[in-house]
C-alpha cells in the first residue's frame, strides 16, 4: 500500500511539474510575442504590441534633414538585411556619428538629432535596427544582437572612411544598444552618448510588469527569459548594459531625466558608477521623462553633447590637412 501511495504521489508530482512547465511556457511565450515580436496579420512591419501601448502613440516622426543623403545596406551576422541612411554635411569632415533609435521606433525618429549633428559638420548614419523600419528581422532582442549590428555599422564606416572618428549616440533601447556595442570595441569609435538607457531589459520589464499589470517578477520573468532565448536566440537577461559598461574603453556621457518612469533615473546612477570609461560625465535633466531630456532642455542638452565630443573629434583632420573645429550650437 505504501509503495502504491509513493508511486501515485510521484506521478502527481511529475504531472504538476509538467503542468507548471506548460503554463510557464504559455505565459513566457505570450509576453515575448507581446513585447518583442514585430508585425501583425494586417501589417508585417508593425511595432510590437507592447510598444504600441508604452511608447507615445501617434507621434509623428521629424522631417528628413535637408542634406545630401544615400541609403546603405549591410548583412547582419545572422543574415538579415540591415538598412541605414547616411547624411553628409557637404564638407571634407571626418567626424561621424551613428544615431540609434529606441524601442518601437525606427531611424526617422532620430532625424531631428541628425539635423543638429549635420549643422556641426558631422556625417550622420541613422540605422533601422533589426525588426524595425526597412531592416529585416522578426524579433527585437533589446540590444543584444542590435549591439552586434551597430558594431558592424561602425566597421562599414571605417571601411569607407578609414580615418573616421565615430561617436555613438543612442536613445532608450538605442542607448542600451550603444552601451553594449562599446564592449565590442567597434572600429574607429572614440566616444559614446547614452540617453535614458536601462541597466537591463530584465529589470525594466520587471518594473513595467508590476506598473502596468500589477504582476510580480516571479514566476513570470524567469519564464520570459527562457522563452526569449528559445524564440529570439537571446535571453532578455542578456540585454544588460550594466555588465557591458564595465568593459567600456571609450569616453561616455550619461543623460537621463529625473522624472523617467520607464527606466527610472536610478538606473543612470548605477550605469555611471559601473562604467569603466576612461572619461565619463553625467547630465540629469530635472523634470524630464523618458527620452525627453533633449526636448525639456534643448540648449543645455546639445551644449553638453557637443562639448563632450569636442576633445575626441578635434584631433582629427578633415581631409585637407586641417583640424576640424567644433562650435557650440545655439539651438533654442
Amino acid at each position: 500500500m505504501k509503495h502504491l501511495m509513493k508511486k501515485k504521489l510521484f506521478s502527481l508530482g511529475i504531472a504538476l511539474l509538467l503542468l507548471m512547465g506548460v503554463a510557464g511556457y504559455f505565459v513566457g511565450n505570450g509576453f515575448v510575442d507581446y513585447a518583442l515580436l514585430r508585425g501583425d496579420p494586417a501589417d508585417p512591419t508593425a511595432v510590437p504590441a507592447a510598444a504600441a501601448k508604452i511608447v507615445e502613440p501617434g507621434l509623428v516622426p521629424p522631417a528628413k534633414p535637408q542634406a545630401q543623403s544615400e541609403s546603405w545596406t549591410i548583412a547582419s551576422r545572422d543574415g538579415l538585411k540591415l538598412v541605414a541612411t547616411h547624411f553628409s554635411p557637404g564638407t571634407g569632415s571626418r567626424r561621424w556619428v551613428i544615431l540609434v533609435h529606441g524601442y518601437g521606433r525606427n531611424q526617422r525618429f532620430v532625424w531631428d538629432y541628425a539635423e543638429a549633428y549635420i549643422k556641426q559638420g558631422y556625417h550622420v548614419l541613422t540605422p533601422d535596427l533589426r525588426a524595425a523600419g526597412l531592416s529585416e528581422g522578426k524579433y527585437l532582442t533589446m540590444g543584444v544582437k542590435e549591439s552586434d549590428d551597430i558594431t558592424l555599422w561602425a566597421g562599414e564606416i571605417a571601411r569607407r572612411d578609414p580615418s573616421a572618428h565615430i561617436a555613438l549616440h543612442g536613445i532608450s533601447m538605442g542607448a542600451a544598444t550603444i552601451m553594449m556595442a562599446t564592449a565590442n570595441h567597434p572600429r574607429n569609435v572614440v566616444a559614446a552618448i547614452e540617453d535614458c538607457g536601462y541597466t537591463s531589459a530584465y529589470d525594466m520589464f520587471t518594473v513595467q510588469l508590476e506598473k502596468l499589470f500589477g504582476l510580480p517578477e516571479f514566476p513570470i520573468m524567469p519564464c520570459v527569459d527562457i522563452v526569449s532565448r528559445l524564440k529570439t536566440g537571446s535571453a532578455v537577461s542578456a540585454a544588460a548594459p550594466l555588465r557591458s559598461v564595465a568593459h567600456t574603453t571609450v569616453p561616455m556621457l550619461f543623460i537621463h531625466g529625473d522624472a523617467d518612469r520607464l527606466a527610472p533615473c536610478i538606473m543612470a546612477e548605477q550605469l555611471y558608477d559601473a562604467s569603466s570609461a576612461p572619461v565619463k560625465e553625467k547630465l540629469i535633466v530635472p523634470g524630464a521623462g523618458h527620452a525627453d531630456a533633449r526636448d525639456t532642455a534643448p540648449e543645455e542638452y546639445y551644449h553638453r553633447v557637443f562639448r563632450f565630443l569636442e576633445a575626441y573629434m578635434q584631433t582629427h583632420g578633415n581631409g585637407d590637412g586641417q583640424t576640424d573645429n567644433i562650435t557650440m550650437p545655439g539651438i533654442k
